[in-house]
């Protein structure tokens, strides 16, 4: 592993950590167990795994917890542990949407560091609620966006603020998926469940699910700032609450004398043939780049006028940002489980800085609580603009 820092984070403790969510059934949990793990910088202590107690109790003997850290309500785990000598340190919330905002308040209010699944919230009054909370906590909110660990991803950000493509001019990305193609959410699946569900997904369906990590990841790499957006949702099946598909316009502030950037997004879950295909694209003044998370270990780069060129993770062409957060060496591929572990080691690097007084490398990259925020705003902007027939609408 080559993530800067190792040295020192090899010598500190490892991260007491809790888990909201993730028992029983529930896939998220058992990835975000998976990245705590990979770089060994945390230790799962404590749970409430499950909505009910019994099933809560049950989740943490299948994962060795003890059963007296095992409790059958956040807010139980919070009050306990905050009282704990070794309580936990920090906390993932792994749940669907509705829960993150009381969960994470009960644990930031009591100075816990939160890793939280995303969209931030269930809705953008909630979203605001909870950035209030944790700026007053002092405790640090991680946000997983997991596929800005990717070491590409990385290269692909390194490139666009060394320079390499210019100014920045388009943007396009595009996450379809084909699992909610037919009403799966009639079959009890309980992804698809409470995927479709306003109470518990909020008012974004595959806005929320899936748009929200093209739109961060098109923000993250290019460093833009979304401005207003002109959204077309709709819910092809039958009876669907949500949405499962949505063509989205998108304008960028202006940086400077430069023209604004634009944008165009496309989310989709019934698009068979596409299992999970996130990919984007950047174009600028001097050349545009691709990256497509089926085959991440390579990034596009077209300087203009000349050859396109293959950059490899690791490989000729590739900088300091992706070597930073690769482990294995060239030509053995790495993928969404270390993308997700990145954002774990990251988030160990903030919080061991913050317990030891340390400076923070400036090199440490995680989502916080404002993309969050910006991610949530999003998705109420398509809404809006989609019930008003596609008409612009500031983000």
């Amino acid at each position: 592993m080559t993530i800067e820092g190792k040295d020192e984070q090899a010598r500190s403790p490892r991260i007491r950590l809790g888990m909201v969510g993730g028992g029983a059934g529930a896939f998220i949990g058992a990835v975000h167990r998976m990245a705590a793990r990979l770089d060994d910088k945390f230790e799962l202590v404590a749970g409430a795994l499950s909505s009910t107690p019994e099933k809560a109790l049950a989740s943490g003997r299948d994962l060795g917890l003890d059963p007296a850290r095992t409790y059958g309500s956040y807010k139980e785990m919070a009050i306990r542990e905050a009282r704990l000598k070794d309580g936990i340190e920090a906390v993932s919330i792994v749940t669907p949407n509705h829960v993150h905002y009381d969960a994470a308040k009960e644990f930031l209010k009591r100075g816990i560091h939160v890793i939280c699944d995303k969209p931030l919230t269930s809705n953008l009054a909630d979203a605001k609620k909870l950035k209030k909370l944790a700026d007053e906590s002092g405790a640090l909110f991680i946000l997983t966006h997991n596929y800005t660990g990717y070491p590409m991803v990385r290269q692909a950000r390194e490139m666009v603020a060394n320079g390499d493509l210019g100014d920045i001019r388009i943007v396009q990305a595009e996450y379809p998926q084909d699992w909610l193609t037919e009403a799966v959410e009639e079959t009890g699946a309980k992804q698809a469940v409470w995927r479709t569900d306003p109470a518990q997904s909020g008012a974004g369906g595959s806005t929320g699910d899936i748009g929200t990590h093209a739109y961060n990841l098109a923000c993250f790499i290019t460093g833009l700032t979304l401005e207003s957006l002109a959204a077309d949702l709709d819910s092809f099946v039958p009876g669907r609450r949500l949405d499962d598909n949505a063509h989205v316009m998108l304008r960028f502030a202006a940086k400077g004398e430069e023209k604004p950037a634009k944008g165009m997004l496309w989310c989709s879950q019934v698009a068979p043939g596409h299992e999970n295909g996130l990919k984007i694209r950047v174009y600028g003044t001097k050349g545009g780049i691709e990256w497509v998370q089926a085959d991440p270990n390579y990034l596009w780069f077209t300087p203009l006028g000349d050859q396109k060129r293959l950059i490899t993770r690791n490989g000729a062409g590739s900088g300091a940002a992706a070597a930073r957060v690769s482990r294995v060496p060239s030509g053995h591929p790495e993928g969404y489980l270390e993308a997700f572990a990145t954002i774990y080691t990251e988030a160990a690097h903030a919080i061991n800085a913050v317990k030891t007084g340390a400076a923070l490398d400036e090199a440490v990259i995680y989502p916080t609580v404002d993309d969050g925020v910006l991610g949530v705003a999003f998705v109420e902007a398509c809404v809006v603009s989609s019930k008003k027939n596609g008409a612009w609408v500031k983000v």
